[in-house]
């Protein structure tokens, strides 16, 4: 009997039989009920000096992703494994869920792995805040800033959001939008969604325009499915909008999708927007006018500072990378 036969039996994946067998925090309760009872009912004993053995390990750098259909991570992790790579070093990826508790999901993984050095792809920084003290390790949080968290070991690289979603604003408003609607993210203010929200609102505020964040704006995760939801709550709510603007690329592409089957046109009836700047963007129907983050950058930045940390105990460091808006095809110009 090995993981993998638990794995079918139980009808979950491997990692996330894995996950439940090293008691990780971010599995369900359903889950892990439905594994244990496979794992009690065939008797399973894990390989405990294997196990032992891999967390004594002190060899790797881990990258945490929160959020498992974050397609700008996706690219993120491809690049940051590469320059890892490159640089003589391991890298071990952690998916969670956009919900879980990162902070201490890293805890437990100082304690049984031992990592070198840790880089968070997404982030509440009231998490940080409240535990990343417990952290002695060199720490790399990327796409959110730690700049006010004050630590000794966590560094941030990120985009300023909130600068570039005004740009996004006044972008829709110079091709005639007035009646403007936010999809996406979370409201809080230790999220990054929260920065775009206030770029939103400044725009708004500078260009007289009319901005109720209650009916004009709905939150969800970042999803297809989530984003083609929201889209048509916040269509209901506001059917005289002209143009979403949606905070990351894959909510805009779900929101492209639920217009279509409203029986609305992408951009002839409505203009979409996006944020982030991923491929498929460039190959959706039609192509997706967005803000382009600049993965390369952030990647490249991100592996330097958490290497001077490891190597050079330098530091850290709080930068921004350059960001651009792409213009596609999913915004129509209003007469």
């Amino acid at each position: 009997m090995t993981i993998k036969d638990i794995a079918r039996l139980s009808g979950c994946g491997v990692a996330t039989v894995s996950r439940v067998l090293n008691d990780h925090p971010d599995v369900s309760d359903e889950t892990r009920r439905r594994v244990m009872a496979v794992v009690e009912e065939q008797g399973f004993q894990p390989n405990n000096n294997a196990k032992h053995l891999k967390q004594q390990a002190s060899t790797s750098v881990a990258i945490i992703v929160k959020g498992t259909q974050n397609m700008l991570f996706a690219d993120l992790v491809e690049r940051l494994q590469s320059l890892l790579r490159d640089a003589g070093q391991d890298a071990a990826v952690y998916y969670l869920d956009e919900d879980a508790n990162e902070v201490a999901y890293a805890l437990q993984l100082c304690r049984e792995r031992k990592p070198l050095g840790i880089l968070f792809l997404g982030g509440d920084r009231e998490l940080f805040q409240a535990a990343f003290q417990g952290i002695a390790i060199p720490c790399v949080l990327l796409t959110n800033t730690a700049a006010d968290l004050h630590f000794n070991n966590l560094s941030s690289i990120t985009t300023d959001d909130r600068e570039a979603s005004r740009q996004a604003v006044h972008f829709l408003t110079g091709r005639g939008h007035r009646h403007i609607g936010m999809l996406g993210g979370n409201w809080s203010c230790f999220q990054i969604g929260y920065s775009r929200f206030l770029g939103c609102q400044e725009a708004c505020q500078e260009l007289g325009l009319p901005f109720d964040g209650e009916r004009q704006c709905e939150p969800c995760r970042y999803s297809l499915e989530d984003g083609y939801a929201a889209a048509r709550r916040l269509l209901e709510r506001c059917p005289d909008l002209t143009a979403i603007f949606a905070v990351s690329d894959v909510t805009a592409l779900g929101a492209m999708r639920a217009m279509r089957d409203l029986g609305k046109r992408v951009p002839e009836d409505i203009s979409v927007m996006g944020y982030d700047g991923v491929a498929i963007g460039q190959y959706s129907l039609p192509r997706l006018t967005t803000v382009r983050q600049d993965t390369q950058q952030l990647a490249e930045r991100g592996v330097d500072a958490l290497l001077r940390g490891i190597t050079r105990n330098s530091p850290p460091v709080h930068e921004l990378v350059p960001f651009h808006l792409v213009e596609g095809e999913s915004v129509a110009q209003l007469q």
